[in-house]
């Protein structure tokens, strides 16, 4: 079972959760993790793609959204340290971009941790955008929620919960 998780991380919580995923699909499944900022301009050839990036007001994020981000972390109240690479492209930019062929996917995010309707949802927006397209989301989208300076308890060890549920299904549809 192969499995590309192409993410967006400004200052390393979706990061995190692309990497406790793939914690949750190893041994059984080869999973590849890449940054945006990395991606092929063409949809990666996988059983199973996961694209996922940080909610940044009610969506994925755009070029003013990720300055913002760069302005919070010169900010010594807010304690924010950007990832390598970041700001660089966000998901939007490369879905905007890749080319098919298209196949199964499901759409992450990390987002506050407020109603929906409050803080939006990156996934969302990406299961569309993705689904327009004429892939294939194998359930409904994931969302990872995040405080002022880091991932929620529990984030990650759900994180590798859906991760290995999602090995389970891949190991049910190709058996």
């Amino acid at each position: 079972m192969n499995v590309e998780i192409v993410y967006e991380s400004m200052f390393g919580a979706t990061r995190q959760i692309a990497e406790a995923l793939a914690e949750g699909m190893h041994p059984a499944a080869t999973v590849t993790l890449v940054n945006v900022n990395d991606a092929d301009p063409t949809f990666p050839e996988a059983d199973l793609v996961l694209v996922g990036g940080p909610t940044h007001v009610h969506g994925m994020s755009r070029h003013e959204t990720r300055d913002q981000a760069v302005a919070w972390s010169r900010d010594p109240d807010r304690h924010l340290k950007l990832e390598p690479g970041a700001p660089g492209i966000g998901i939007r930019d490369w879905l905007d971009g890749v080319t098919g062929p298209f196949g199964r996917f499901l759409a992450f995010d990390t987002r506050a941790d407020a109603a929906r309707l409050l803080s939006g949802s990156a996934a969302t927006h990406i299961q569309k955008q993705l689904r327009r397209a004429g892939g294939e989301p194998i359930g409904e989208s994931e969302s990872f929620l995040v405080h002022d300076n880091g991932l929620e308890a529990g984030e990650l060890a759900r994180a590798r919960a859906v991760g290995a549920s999602l090995v389970t299904w891949l190991a049910d549809i190709t058996a």
